[in-house]
């Protein structure tokens, strides 16, 4: 059984989520799985939320417990045995944290990039605000969400229960080798979202194939309440 290797909490979870051809996403998939979908559709998804009370094997690291993320990501799955893992693929993570870069890029071989970040939030009587920025070759890109401030449990077979129901990470080492990893969370919440904001520059930070989707407008918005989380020790996959 591996062991913890991170433990924090991630609040307030932030989703952009959009329909994307499969042969964009080809090239970053990990040997050894397959595109996952939902009613047919191929999901990429922006990605903000707060990493909360970050522990790395069992110790706080100082001035490294409470950063802002925002991360792009799509959807995969593995056979194993007789079970699916439904795990997530991350293109790349944005952290305000070089120490978290450098070792999620050292020890998970994941595609983490150190830039200023902030966010907001706020409620005021039966409204929530949340706002993630980050600070790219001079310009604040940000995503922002105004939503109900009270959390609705999610439909079972939702569009919002396959984008948050993904209990496992996978990670493209090279032709033959895939990093394999579990996250552990209990299943969340949302909160209604009555409007959102997307203002980004994406096309260095992610590439032209990946700025033409994400200036479309979304299939959807999701945002989801967070909860205490568990990041497992990886596994090396030889395929």
């Amino acid at each position: 059984m591996a062991s913890t290797f991170l433990s924090a909490a991630w609040r307030n979870l932030v989703m952009a989520n959009y329909a994307v051809s499969p042969e964009i996403l080809l090239p970053y998939l990990p040997q050894g799985t397959e595109l996952d979908t939902w009613n047919g559709t191929h999901y990429v998804s922006l990605v903000g939320f707060m990493f909360e009370n970050v522990r790395l094997l069992g110790l706080p690291i100082p001035f490294h417990t409470h950063f802002e993320e925002v991360n792009l990501r799509f959807y995969v799955r593995r056979k194993s045995g007789n079970e699916w893992k439904r795990a997530v693929v991350f293109i790349k993570e944005i952290v305000p944290k070089f120490m978290v870069s450098a070792v999620a890029n050292v020890v998970y071989k994941e595609h983490y990039v150190t830039l200023p970040m902030s966010h907001i939030h706020t409620v005021a009587g039966d409204t929530m605000n949340l706002e993630y920025a980050w600070k790219f070759e001079g310009n604040w890109n940000r995503f922002s969400v105004e939503t109900a401030a009270t959390p609705i449990t999610m439909g079972e077979g939702s569009e919002a229960e396959f984008i948050t129901e993904h209990y496992w990470g996978y990670t493209r080492v090279d032709d033959k080798t895939t990093f394999e990893y579990e996250v552990g969370h209990p299943r969340w919440d949302i909160f209604p979202v009555k409007s959102y904001k997307i203002a980004c520059e994406l096309e260095k930070l992610y590439g032209k194939a990946f700025q033409e989707m994400l200036t479309q407008t979304p299939v959807s918005v999701l945002v989801a309440q967070g909860s205490d989380i568990v990041v497992k020790s990886r596994s090396k996959l030889i395929l």
